[in-house]
């Protein structure tokens, strides 16, 4: 391995510490923009391998459907366990101490690797049975086929979740994009080639994310070992076990996790309304609406990853007027920022949809398709209230209370007025559409009053001379 030149890190690494720990809204803005060109190459895979996979028929899409919410449990805890490491790293460079920092990403691989084996052996031994309990029946040996290739790469998935979380807690968002758009690039440029042209079917677009990955693991094993230019030192020289500091990784790794297994169990149940109301194919339009969401929603949940860095900053630096000013300037931007997304995807909502029925046996789906997306504008402004507050909490350290308010947001009113609106008051999957919209609506609000609620404790407690309440 090459030494370190202090010369070099101190100048390079640290412009991203130096505008975490600086004017909030400047950082927000510094740190958002690259993970949002990141995020959006990464959506952007995603809706280009629904694509090539619909090329497959309606009963292949439907496939990736019924595997989307296992992926999405997969990348809900690669993303939690990456959040929980930021949380805790970034309050640890905002209180000026990098030893703990170092100490805190080194708890955070060891936790990545441990997760990682036991996850691979659950997900690729009984993948069939659990397909076959979320309701794939006829698509489920498609689905196995696409899970099988897709989950052997579960360690490469989380280890880079959490590589970006680390590269986030230290301001490095530019290599995290570079990482992440590489990702994406390798992958839609694989899909084909491993799907047609070597002819390996709905597997291809598992095996193209799996080889996408590992070029990518590839990458940040260079960073962070061989070159050894970012701010954080992996090394076991720097490691000194505390049970204390798993701990606090998981306290908002956790319940981030849960929130997207919250997410998930609700994509099951919608599933399980939508074949009781329509048939697969409503799930079909589900699955390949969903990923146009996704890539809707990729600016503020940009914004909120920027929020948990900066604000995680703010709490160890134990500033809590940074913590309300970074609250309140990303909640503007993220809800500016969903206006504009909503307008342009409503407007483009048949031209999008022709992308998922471009063959003879899924064009009946493009009316569908087209009707969710219109249906879904007014659902990404009142998300991004919601992800900045639940930020805030994760930033504190606080995952359990960003728990609380997903728990709400998924369960109690999104799968609630879903199920409402579908069966009993019979509009069908249309009725599950809004039900979703009217769901995000109530859970951003509640989570926005909650959130200013505790900032306006925590500076009235610092006001008092007492301790702000950082985990």
């Amino acid at each position: 391995m090459t030494s370190r030149d202090p010369s070099r890190q101190e100048t390079a690494a640290h412009t991203g510490v130096a505008i975490m720990t600086g004017d909030p809204k400047n950082a927000i803005l510094k740190l958002s923009g690259p993970m949002i060109v990141a995020m959006l190459l990464m959506s952007l895979y995603h809706l280009i391998n629904s694509v090539w996979v619909a090329g497959l028929g309606d009963d292949a899409l439907a496939a990736v459907g019924f595997v989307t919410p296992l992926f999405m449990i997969l990348i809900g805890i690669g993303n939690g366990l990456g959040a929980g490491a930021t949380s805790v790293i970034a309050r640890c460079i905002g209180s000026r101490n990098k030893a703990r920092a170092d100490n805190a990403a080194m708890h955070a691989m060891v936790l990545t690797g441990v997760i990682s084996i036991v996850l691979t052996i659950l997900l690729v031994f009984f993948l069939e049975p659990l397909l076959l309990v979320i309701g794939a029946g006829e698509t489920t040996g498609l689905a196995v086929d696409y899970g099988e290739a897709l989950f052997a790469g579960t360690v490469l998935m989380l280890f880079n979740s959490v590589a970006y979380g680390l590269l986030r807690a230290e301001g490095d968002v530019k290599r995290t994009m570079y990482a992440m758009s590489a990702s994406a690039v390798l992958n839609a440029i694989l899909d084909p080639i491993l799907i047609y042209t070597f002819g390996l079917g709905i597997a291809g677009a598992g095996w193209a994310t799996v080889i996408s990955m590992a070029t990518v693991t590839a990458i940040m094993l260079y960073w962070f070992l061989v070159k050894r230019d970012t701010y954080l030192t992996l090394s076991w020289k720097n490691f000194t076990h505390e049970w204390r500091v798993h701990a606090a990784i998981l306290q908002v790794g956790l319940p981030a996790s849960l929130e997207m297994l919250l997410i998930s169990s609700v994509t099951i149940i919608i599933n399980g309304i939508l074949v009781a109301v329509s048939g697969t194919d409503a799930v079909a339009v589900y699955s390949a609406g969903w990923r146009i969401v996704m890539i809707a929603t990729v600016p503020i949940i940009a914004v909120g990853a920027a929020v948990v860095t900066v604000a995680g900053a703010a709490f160890g630096a134990k500033q809590p007027e940074n913590v309300a000013i970074t609250h309140t300037y990303a909640t503007k931007v993220g809800v500016g920022v969903a206006i504009a997304t909503g307008i342009l995807s409503g407007i483009l909502a048949p031209v999008i949809a022709a992308l998922f029925s471009y063959s003879p046996d899924s064009a009946h789906l493009a009316p569908a398709i087209t009707a969710f997306l219109q249906s879904m504008c007014l659902f990404y402004i009142f998300m991004a209230p919601g992800v900045m507050s639940s930020s805030i909490f994760q930033a504190a350290g606080d995952g359990v209370t960003a728990l609380i308010l997903a728990v709400l947001r998924e369960v109690v009113f999104i799968g609630l007025f879903a199920y409402l609106l579908a069966i009993p008051f019979g509009f069908g999957e249309y009725g599950v559409w809004w039900g979703i919209v009217a769901g995000q609506t109530a859970g951003g609000i509640v989570a926005h009053v909650w959130a200013r609620l505790f900032i306006k404790r925590l500076k009235s407690n610092v006001s008092l001379g007492q301790p702000a309440p950082v985990a």
